[in-house]
Formats: C-alpha cells, structure tokens, sequence
C-alpha cells in the first residue's frame, strides 16, 4: 500500500466514524418532528458521502481504480468489503434524491430506511474498516 494513499483513507475513515457515530445515535431516537427528520437525513447524507469516499481511498490505497460512488461501491463489492451491493446503489440514489428535493412524505420514509435499511449497511462497513486501521 502506498503510505500517503494508507494515510489518506485513515483520515477520511475518521470523519466517517464521527460522522457515523452521530447518525447512529440519533437513529436510535424516536424522530417525531421536521427538524428532527431534516437531521437525521442530513446525517445520512453527510455519513453515505463519507462512507463512498472513504472507500474509495481505501480502494485506491489497495491499487483498484475508483472515480465515482458507483465505481466504489461495485468495486468495493466485488472484493468483499461491503454486502449487499444493490442495497448500497438504493442508498446512494436515496441520497442524491435527498440533497436534490424535499418532500415531508419522501422524508418520513426515508428516516424509516435509513434506521431499518441503511444504518444496517454502514454499521458493517464501519466494523469492516474499523479493523483495518
């Protein structure tokens, strides 16, 4: 592994993990109002985008070109390091759904998602690269 590649997903996974444990402890409350929905998805959106971009830092330090989410959530698949690749590609257009519209019954939804769904997914990542550091 190149050094500054090694160095760079090291950084990057420690915004993600702060990042993360935020959008994991606010998920575990009852969300009952608009700021809080508004705050658990932007959690989300901030963590997703962390997440991809801290995979594709690791990719690249392991030597696999990686350009966009898509590219570094298929890669990322097909080494092993996260499941579930379609599951990550829903994650991800949920994500660019978000920080292009807002809608309350598009929102309530997706705070539903994200605690049932897509926490599910980062917590194993987290795990994942936790051991890797």
């Amino acid at each position: 592994m190149d050094e500054m590649k090694d160095i760079r997903w090291k950084q990057r996974f420690e915004n993600f993990e702060k990042s993360f444990k935020l959008l994991e402890k606010y998920s575990k409350e009852t969300i009952s109002t608009e700021l809080e929905r508004a705050g658990i998805i932007q959690f989300f959106e901030t963590t997703f985008e962390l997440a991809w971009k801290v995979l594709k830092d690791y990719l690249e330090a392991e030597g696999y070109p990686a350009k966009s989410p898509r590219e570094s959530i298929k890669q990322a698949f097909q080494i092993d390091i996260i499941e579930d690749g379609h599951l990550w590609m829903e994650a991800l257009s949920k994500r660019n759904l978000t920080t292009h519209t807002y809608d309350q019954e598009l929102a309530e939804q997706l705070v539903i998602e994200i605690q049932n769904k897509f926490l599910p997914l980062l917590i194993k990542l987290y795990d994942k690269l936790v051991k890797e550091r």
